[in-house]
């Protein structure tokens, strides 16, 4: 259910170079009620007065595989000149913002039967998968379940919640955490550490229509790219899920 709503900056938190981890609770005190992988609406108006609102993927890692959260999470990628940037840019600790909420169907689903999920991920598409972490501890318990994150980043330091990730995939062998660097790998990188594009490391993983489900959230050519692949593949549009990232000014 659509819910309007104030919300309170709580925390700020700088995750890169250009991207800025918020955390917000309601001002009436209320959870939100919110399936993993779903976003939220932040409104505001131009200087202008014309209203306007930016959708960000929420990025709480719930208590519950489903249910609610007391705080909202999510990652910004500012935009130079953007109307949203100047607005979160300069928001302080204690200030409020309005916001609506939960939107999307970029969601797990319990029915599902597949042998893998393939999650795929730039920038900070990768958003929706931290919050989806523990509904995903919880099929790989209930059942034979396999999960791959490929994410890829220019460089080490923009990679998002990587050592969560990373914690994840240590604590959970079903769970592989891929980070894919097209510019700059790390000095000493990891076993699951790879060079170049997501689209272009995932051939390696042989994803498989007959087993897996894909998830593309990030850069739309990527998306789009990777979505035309796999359905030439065989792939059934129904396992193919696709969020696209589109920075707006």
């Amino acid at each position: 259910m659509i819910q309007h709503f104030t919300l309170r900056l709580v925390q700020s938190l700088m995750l890169a170079p250009t991207v800025r981890h918020f955390a917000f609770e309601r001002v009436d005190g209320e959870p939100l009620q919110f399936q993993p992988g779903q976003f939220i609406q932040i409104h505001f108006s131009y200087p202008d007065g014309k209203p306007t609102k930016r959708s960000y993927s929420i990025a709480t890692l719930p208590i519950a595989a489903l249910g609610s959260i007391s705080r909202i999470e999510i990652a910004v990628s500012f935009v130079p000149g953007g109307a949203a940037s100047d607005l979160l840019e300069h928001l302080m600790v204690g200030d409020t913002v309005a916001a609506s909420g939960p939107y999307g169907r970029f969601v797990l689903f319990n029915q599902d039967r597949n042998r893998r999920y393939l999650l795929v991920a730039t920038g900070t598409g990768i958003t929706p998968y931290r919050a989806m972490l523990t509904h995903l501890e919880a099929m790989m318990q209930q059942r034979e379940l396999e999960v791959v994150l490929l994410y890829g980043a220019r460089n080490p330091e923009e990679l998002l919640y990587d050592k969560e990730f990373a914690a994840f995939a240590r604590e959970h062998p079903g769970f592989r955490f891929v980070p894919c660097l097209s510019r700059q790998m790390r000095s000493c990188p990891g076993p699951d550490e790879r060079r170049g594009y997501v689209q272009a490391v995932l051939p390696e993983f042989d994803p498989n229509p007959e087993g897996d489900i894909v998830y593309l959230c990030g850069n739309p050519n990527m998306v789009d790219a990777t979505f035309a692949t796999l359905k030439e593949a065989g792939f059934p549009v129904a396992h193919l899920r696709r969020e696209k990232y589109v920075s707006a000014r």
